[in-house]
Order: C-alpha cells, then structure tokens, then sequence
C-alpha cells in the first residue's frame, strides 16, 4: 500500500520511474508478485529485483519461523518493536538503491516510510531518513560532485487514511497490493498481523473499501 502510493506520487511528481524490489527472503513473498503486477499497471519500464538472503543473519518473524504477532492493540504498535522487524532493513535497501541510483542518474530515492500510523520500527522516522540523506552526501560520487541523491519519503507524515486517500487519487489499484506478514500459501491476507490491521483502519477511517481484502 504504501509503496504503491510512493510509485504513483514519483510518477505524479514527473519523475521518471526505475523501480527496486527486494526479495530479502521474506515469509511474505506475495508482495514481490504484486510488485511486478503493480510497475506493469503503472506502465514502468525498468523494475529490478534485488536478491539478498536475508535468512542468513535471522533476527525476525519475516525471515525466520518465528510467530508473526497477532491482534496487537495500537498502543503496543506505537510503543514496542515488533518481532516482525528485520535488523536494518531500511538501511539496506536504501544502500541498494543508493547503488542504483548512481548507476541509472537518478537525483532522488523515493521510499514509502511512514511514522504515524506504523508497527514501531526504527528505520521508519525521520530521524533515520535524514541521517542517511546524510550520508549519501559524503560516501557516493554524485555527492562528493555536488549533486547529491535525495532522500524523498512523502508519506511519512501520513496516516494510513490519508495514504489511501492519496494513492486512490493518483489512480492506483489497491488490488494489486498486499501488506500481510503472515498471507496464506494463496496470499490471501490473515488480517490479524499489524500491517492488517494497519491497512483496515486506514481504508476504513478514509470511507473507502480495499479490494484486497476478502469479503465477508
């Protein structure tokens, strides 16, 4: 969902569009056929996927076989770190696209973090966003040249209903997105995890209906 809104706001924003997945090993990976569903739908020419194991260092429900938490109220998402949270995930996948955008001329990275409504991860806030702007400006070319990358997070600010509000308005297909941890083998969405409930509220409190989610 809210990367989805990322792509289309990029493209709103006329940027021309390389896009990055990162299959990480994720338990989850219902996401990256959405994703590959989603560029195509938006008409995106170059989409890469990234592959980095990231089972090989463990230290989350998402890429081990821990239990993904379940029916966790809104206070204990905006006050605990999760299980569900990968060891420097962000950081990552922010160098990766670092990388990219050195390669491809790239002047801005835009990433779908938000701090409002979200399930406590650290990587997640501004805090972190404009420390690694930071250093895209001191440990890559463009930076040392004076045409530093950016860092653009344009949700972060966000709710969730105001996410979906955004995206529905720039023309994306919530059907084609998923944001459970723990989908089932036909990626039906289990809308109990934090991501769920997450997305439920924010479509229910912006009055519109997820087409991803089953009916009842």
């Amino acid at each position: 969902m809210d990367s989805a809104t990322c792509l289309a706001i990029a493209q709103r924003d006329g940027c021309e569009v390389t896009a990055l997945t990162v299959d990480y090993g994720q338990r989850h990976r219902v996401e990256i056929a959405c994703a590959r569903a989603l560029v195509r739908a938006r008409g995106v020419l170059d989409h890469r996927v990234v592959r980095v194991d990231l089972r090989e260092i463990g230290g989350s429900a998402l890429t081990g076989t821990a239990e993904v938490p379940k029916d966790r109220s809104s206070a204990a998402m905006g006050n605990e770190i999760p299980v569900t949270y990968v060891p420097a995930r962000n950081a990552l996948f922010l160098s990766l696209a670092l990388g990219l955008a050195e390669v491809v001329d790239a002047g801005a990275i835009y990433i779908g973090a938000t701090a409002v409504d979200y399930s406590g991860y650290p990587d997640c806030r501004p805090e972190f966003l404009a420390a690694f702007e930071a250093l895209a400006r001191v440990g890559t070319a463009r930076g040392i040249r004076g045409s530093p990358v950016e860092i653009r997070a344009p949700l972060v600010a966000l709710s969730k209903a105001e996410i979906a509000r955004t995206g529905a308005a720039l023309g994306i297909d919530y059907g084609l997105t998923s944001s459970c941890y723990d989908p089932s083998v036909d990626g039906a969405p289990c809308g109990r995890c934090d991501a769920c409930q997450l997305r439920r509220k924010g479509f229910s409190e912006a009055g519109m209906i997820d087409p991803a989610q089953p009916r009842t």
